[in-house]
């Protein structure tokens, strides 16, 4: 069974190798690759609708010769009462050629500073942890643990935030009879 994954990032097509290994009955077999898709850039996306629209594209993208393939999209959200006014979250897309299937991750607040210069436009989380001086890092979803993990102190790394995202999109896969 040929997956892939609309995108090259290791922590990406590492997340869905370990959700796809949870299913062995559902993808015996499996080939995971990562592939690059060209995605309309429009910075870090700033809600939730950019954020599923982001893993879908990706995902449509990355299908061609396949089963399945998997948008993996990291955004803000609105979220009433939290310092900020926004938590990052992470949304997965499976795509099987005619049907999507959704998946969101925890939920989790930037520092404020960060979530000021995202929604400002002048960067996105890895450029504001840059500037701010709270990393030394490009790019910090390409960071072993990602910068949840450093929020968490590694209690919860990027591969496992993002792994859940996938699983509860599985969950419609697993068990169609539910979703009718």
């Amino acid at each position: 069974m040929k997956i892939h994954v609309g995108s090259k990032n290791q922590t990406k097509v590492m997340a869905v190798e370990e959700a796809i290994a949870l299913y062995p009955k559902l993808f015996p077999k499996p080939e995971i690759r990562g592939v690059d898709v060209d995605i309309d850039l429009f910075g870090h996306p700033k809600n939730l609708k950019e954020t599923v629209r982001g893993a879908r594209e990706r995902a449509k993208k990355a299908f061609s010769d396949c089963d399945y393939s998997f948008g993996l999209e990291g955004g803000l959200m609105k979220v009433p009462l939290s310092k900020s006014g926004f938590m990052e979250v992470g949304a997965c897309a499976i795509y099987d050629g005619k049907n999507y299937y959704l998946g969101l991750s925890p939920a989790f607040e930037w520092p404020k500073k960060v979530t000021d210069l995202i929604l400002s436009n002048k960067a996105d989380a890895s450029q504001a942890f840059k500037q701010l001086g709270l990393t030394q890092h490009e790019k910090l979803g390409a960071v072993k643990g990602g910068i949840v993990g450093v929020l968490t102190g590694e209690r919860l790394t990027r591969e496992e935030f993002t792994k859940y995202s996938i699983i509860m999109a599985l969950s419609q896969l697993e068990k169609p009879e539910f979703f009718i």
